[in-house]
């Protein structure tokens, strides 16, 4: 059982979470949604496509202008608020990794705190235990935030992906988490070549094995990019050929850009695999 903010979600009931960047220059959307109204709309279509979660971003992950501590509150704390304000029931995630901004945005209504770079600001998941919020633990290599990796090597990368992100939910859950709140994350291209994000992907099982909650952002990313020779704009169909395998081997919840092409992805795998029932049944039944 995964739950968080008002919500519970069973152990094969797979959960979308959508990216809404708050940034002029984010990799994928460029800063269309960095002003509030456009914001808004895509924050209002993620929820009417099946996203139950909304993961509010406002530093870009790349390298890029220092945003502060301060703008990144600007960004996201005023706008956390607001869309708790019109969707009550909407689990509302922020992606950061300074425990300023996630106690911020917790006080603005914020159910999730999405740290992607690994737990490089240890208080943040004592925020996260402060205001029971929610906790993804993401192995990112011990990369700095928004660094590139250089020349990274692992003598077994799934083996420090267990060790990282175990060590940080254990920890997380010694701080006061709650355990049904907590979630691992491999970290797709953060600290990682391509190989290493592939191999990742085709291990997911064994993440899946130790209980925890597995979170998989994989949306357009550049392992996809490198995998098919393909640019930003045009890693969708290898993107959801990503997500048909995590969901396979256990992943439970997806963060991405294209929120009506996962779910068809994920209800498909999940009918497949025994746990949700055609949509319709017609074919022989005349």
């Amino acid at each position: 059982m995964l739950r968080l903010g008002n919500r519970e979600f069973t152990a094969h009931e797979p959960v979308i979470m959508a990216i809404v960047n708050r940034t002029p220059d984010s990799f994928y959307d460029r800063g269309a949604t960095f002003t509030d109204e456009p914001a808004l709309a895509r924050v209002e279509q993620a929820v009417a496509e099946g996203a139950a979660i909304i993961d509010i971003g406002g530093v870009k992950a790349g390298p890029g202008e220092e945003v502060t501590a301060e703008e990144e509150a600007r960004r996201t704390v005023g706008f956390v608020a607001e869309v708790r304000r019109r969707y009550p029931d909407v689990v509302i995630s922020v992606d950061t990794w300074r425990h300023e901004v996630g106690e911020a945005v917790c006080e603005a209504g914020a159910d999730v705190l999405n740290d992607a770079w690994g737990g490089v600001d240890p208080k943040l998941a004592e925020v996260a235990a402060r205001y029971d919020a929610g906790l993804v633990c993401t192995h990112a290599g011990g990369v700095e935030p928004r660094t590139r990796p250089h020349r990274v090597a692992y003598e077994d990368v799934l083996a420090d992906i267990l060790r990282v992100t175990l060590g940080l939910a254990e920890r997380a859950l010694e701080l006061g988490v709650r355990r049904d709140a907590i979630m691992i994350d491999p970290g797709h291209d953060f600290g990682k070549n391509t190989r290493h994000s592939l191999e990742a992907t085709r291990r997911l099982g064994e993440m899946a094995d130790t209980g925890w909650p597995v979170l998989v952002s994989l949306s357009n990313k550049d392992f996809v990019g490198e995998t098919l020779d393909k640019p930003v704009k045009e890693r969708l169909l290898g993107t959801l050929a990503t997500t048909a395998v995590s969901a396979w081997l256990g992943a439970q919840v997806y963060r991405v850009h294209e929120v009506a092409e996962t779910k068809q992805v994920l209800d498909m795998v999940a009918s497949i695999a025994g746990h949700r029932p055609p949509a319709v049944a017609r074919r022989g039944l005349a």
